[in-house]
């Protein structure tokens, strides 16, 4: 264990004076040096006696039968619970304003009044000081109630103060305790944080003992912590010496570490630690491999995921979807069209039939490649093999389309949604919207808004800037101005840009007056522009061949004191 608490005892240590002759004249044998007296009553014992020739006076509680009865009893509560007997406390439950760090206020106190100081104190945030009288109890012998216990180390070890985390810890399993997992998970995960790799090792080995057994969670911090400090082959060794002991081969742990190992020392490494750990009975199935090839094709290293698949291959496994739809999302982030294209083909041969998400990885990436055409065949292909296409299918092609300016392509293929029972969603009539309202397609566009609203799907703040500015570009400034009230209505968030596309809208327009309104709208809603945004404005409508205008809201902006005086018309 982390150490002993060897200073335990019944009652409390005392170095009694043994005769001493004093500058070497013998005493009589007739003076007693050590004199004492014992007075008992009300359950406790009083030991006066003289050393030296001062008095002392010792106070110890006796314990007869029947109270270690009752002690027995209420240790024997479940889940550490802390029975209170029916004894009087003897202190306040309030925590003193001020606590020695010596046994001086508690040393007197009953295991039951120490117990109610120590859930008072921690109640009460004092962690320091309920663990300087945890202290105090062990030495008192004093079984410290161990709900208690659990919140005083998870508190210790929130606010760093790890070592007394530790010391509780300590008391709490030699008193009889058994902290729980997440107590344990958190001390051995504040630890490797701190870099104490070694001290974490010892309360995972300290665990066992103490009737509560690491879990994956244990294992996995450690031995990401020792590959973040460069530990491999340590971390490679704590996995075997851990299995050895006895621990249960768990494959999330050992998936963790062989990923580790290709991640930081290759491929062909963990292969190696992979075989090595058949040995010790911890044997892959198809999730570790997946896990090896997924990190190896997120670095580009496409000939290790391939020396991976024959490693796989080689034990009589299988790739199964997982496998391709990795090799097949990293391919096509990187353009590797050929690849593709043999990965499919080897996914036919085998009866792995691509699924949707295998479907939508291919369009996607072909989309953000601007391989439009080949991702439509694709989308052909997956109707006609009876794959049904879901939203984000469509979502990803309708993005495209839109992007391209095929805006009537992309309301076709928006019809066809409902026709397979695929409801759209906001970001679907948002794409369609925007394009609309990009190309001044606003008729279409604003079918698209009351039949969203029709179909309960609520319009956000991109809806509305989309239509707003859309409006503004074919200058329909008072549709423009109604859309922005209707936000206003609705108690969506309107962005500063939208405000700016309105106001510089209607001073376009010859309608400067009412772009004023618009401002002290935009002002009262706590979206205040900054003295740039007005001074573009301003020039906005100056070179909008509006100098007169430009000139008359620059004057109510100074008279507002938004705008400097002196301020020239660019």
């Amino acid at each position: 264990m982390m150490g002993s608490i060897s200073d335990s005892s019944c009652f409390n240590v005392f170095d009694l004076c043994a005769a001493k002759p004093g500058n070497g004249a013998a005493r009589s044998s007739n003076s007693t040096y050590l004199q004492w007296r014992v007075t008992t009553g009300a359950g406790r014992n009083v030991f006066s006696f003289k050393c030296g020739g001062q008095q002392r006076t010792v106070l110890v509680e006796r314990v007869n039968g029947n109270r270690k009865e009752n002690r027995n009893l209420e240790r024997s509560v479940p889940n550490g619970g802390y029975r209170k007997t029916r004894e009087a406390n003897v202190v306040s439950h309030r925590p003193p304003t001020s606590v020695l760090f010596s046994e001086g206020p508690f040393i007197d106190n009953s295991e039951d009044s120490n117990n109610d100081i120590l859930q008072s104190f921690c109640s009460h945030g004092k962690l320091i000081e309920a663990s300087n009288l945890i202290d105090v109890m062990s030495r008192k012998s004093q079984v410290p109630h161990f709900t208690t216990c659990v919140n005083a180390i998870r508190g210790l070890i929130k606010v760093g103060r790890l070592e007394k985390a530790m010391k509780v810890l300590q008391v709490m399993v030699m008193s009889g305790g058994v902290p729980d997992i997440i107590t344990y998970n958190m001390l051995v995960g504040g630890l490797c944080k701190k870099g104490q790799i070694r001290a974490a090792m010892d309360v995972l080995e300290d665990m066992g003992l103490s009737g509560c057994s690491p879990d994956v969670i244990t294992y996995n911090t450690i031995l990401r912590r020792m590959f973040d400090h460069n530990q491999y082959d340590q971390a490679i060794k704590f996995w075997k010496d851990q299995l050895r002991k006895g621990c249960p081969p768990y494959l999330i742990t050992f998936t963790v570490l062989i990923e580790l190992v290709c991640r930081h020392c290759g491929a062909e490494r963990a292969i190696q630690v992979l075989e090595d750990m058949s040995v010790e009975g911890c044997y892959p199935d198809i999730v570790t491999y997946n896990s090896l090839i997924n990190s190896t094709c997120k670095e580009g290293k496409y000939e290790e995921a391939t020396y991976i698949i024959v490693e796989l291959l080689s034990r009589g496994m299988e790739p199964n979807s997982v496998t391709y739809n990795t090799l097949l999302h990293c391919l096509c982030i990187h353009g590797h069209w050929d690849e593709v294209d043999e990965v499919l083909s080897i996914m036919n041969e085998t009866s792995n039939d691509a699924t949707v998400v295998t479907y939508n990885i291919l369009l996607n990436g072909l989309c953000k490649n601007g391989l439009l055409d080949r991702a439509i065949d694709f989308l052909d292909q997956m109707v006609s093999r009876e794959c049904t296409p879901d939203i984000i299918t469509y979502n990803t092609l309708l993005g495209t389309l839109v992007k391209e300016g095929m805006t009537d392509e992309a309301l076709n293929t928006f019809q066809s949604l409902r026709r397979i029972g695929c409801s759209p969603v906001l970001i679907t009539y948002n794409t369609l919207i925007d394009g609309l309202a990009k190309k001044g397609d606003m008729e279409k566009a604003m079918a698209l808004f009351i039949e969203m609203n029709e179909h309960g799907v609520s319009p956000d703040d991109i809806t509305f800037h989309s239509l707003v500015a859309g409006f503004c570009r074919v200058d329909l400034v008072i549709e423009a101005l109604e859309m922005l009230k209707e936000m206003g209505r609705r108690n969506r968030k309107i962005r500063t840009s939208t405000y700016g596309v309105v106001i510089q809208g209607l001073c376009k327009n010859d309608k400067v007056e009412i772009a004023i309104e618009v401002l002290d709208m935009m002002v009262s809603s706590r979206c205040r522009p900054n003295e740039i945004i007005y001074t573009t404005l301003v020039n906005g409508v100056a070179a909008a061949g509006m100098t007169e205008d430009a000139m008359k809201l620059r004057n109510k902006l100074i008279e507002r004191k938004v705008l400097k005086e002196g301020l020239d018309i660019a």
